[in-house]
């Protein structure tokens, strides 16, 4: 299997790819793929979580990043370090996923705004293209909250 048959998977650009929840045998390929760092941020107590996800992805070569972002409870803590991960690893392949690609399709939109790629329109397809954040009140004012901030 691949990781393009990911749940929701969607190829952002020629470095950057998202997904859901990643198995172990997606994981385990990702250095073939040409794959560099992965970035997780969902938390290691899910249901989704692939176990040994982190020794299988490091076992590779591949950096790993893990931001445990509570679905219940996004922080501006969480898109900070989301934002500084992607920020870090700015000229390498990058593999971002979650449970469902829901978390990480709101933060990569909420950064590729912060960097002046995308437009609220251009980010909202994003996001709408996976899921619908109003149907969570949390990720909707998160998301309100985050574009109001003013940029570091």
């Amino acid at each position: 299997m691949s990781i393009e048959a990911s749940l929701n998977f969607r190829r952002v650009s020629d470095t950057v790819t998202t997904s859901g929840s990643v198995g172990v045998a997606e994981l385990g390929e990702l250095r073939a793929k040409g794959y560099d760092v992965v970035v997780n941020l969902l938390p290691d107590t899910s249901e989704y979580a692939a176990p040994g996800e982190a020794a299988i992805v490091q076992g590779q070569n591949l950096g790993y990043v893990l931001i445990p972002v509570d679905f219940a409870a996004p922080t501006h803590d969480d898109f900070d370090a989301f934002a500084a991960a992607m920020d870090a690893n700015a000229e390498k392949k990058v593999h971002i996923h979650c449970a469902a690609n829901y978390r990480v399709s709101a933060f990569y939109s909420l950064y590729a705004m912060r960097k002046g790629w995308w437009t609220a329109e251009q980010a909202d397809a994003h996001i709408r293209d996976v899921w619908r954040p109003e149907e969570y009140p949390v990720w909707e004012a998160f998301i309100a909250a985050e574009r109001a901030r003013p940029t570091p």
